[in-house]
């Protein structure tokens, strides 16, 4: 399997993501081991309750792992072009904008982290200052034109 680049902040985000879910983890073993002791568990709905939390804890500690098994923290050696990591401010038709570009674990637009697997986010892979191109969105075709490149801190 392929390793997937993270920035420092969105590794260390879910290491600590893992770390509380161990923590609650065993919160939840013991929730569900006193549930079970109430007794006839076709009718214990607290019992119900406590595996299905259980469950959803383990899925998603099964889930982070698998991610950070395969996982590395990026280094961005900055040559003028965007690549994973980069702050990016672009100009388009209505406004200037600013994403950092992320892997897909890491996008969140409400903050301007963009995936590199998005139209936009491939689509500024390999740019410089001053280049403009076209994506393709569902509402028509929008162009841009960068205007800043730097490293995240």
């Amino acid at each position: 399997m392929n390793k997937t680049p993270f920035t420092k902040q969105g590794y260390e985000n879910l290491v600590n993501e893992q770390k509380e879910l161990t923590k609650t983890r065993v919160d939840a073993v013991a929730n569900l081991k006193t549930a079970r002791e109430m007794g006839d568990l076709s009718e214990n709905a607290a019992y119900r309750v406590a595996r299905s939390k259980l469950s959803s804890v383990d899925r998603r500690l099964r889930f982070l792992t698998k991610i950070l098994d395969n996982a590395y923290i990026m280094k961005v050696d900055f040559k003028g072009i965007v690549d994973v990591g980069c702050l990016v401010t672009v100009e388009t038709n209505t406004a200037n904008q600013t994403y950092q570009i992320v892997n897909s674990h890491e996008s969140d637009i409400a903050n301007g982290k963009i995936s590199y697997y998005s139209p936009v986010g491939r689509a500024l892979i390999g740019k410089r200052v001053n280049d403009v191109f076209e994506v393709t969105t569902p509402n028509g075709k929008i162009s841009y034109k960068i205007k800043e490149i730097k490293i995240a801190s």
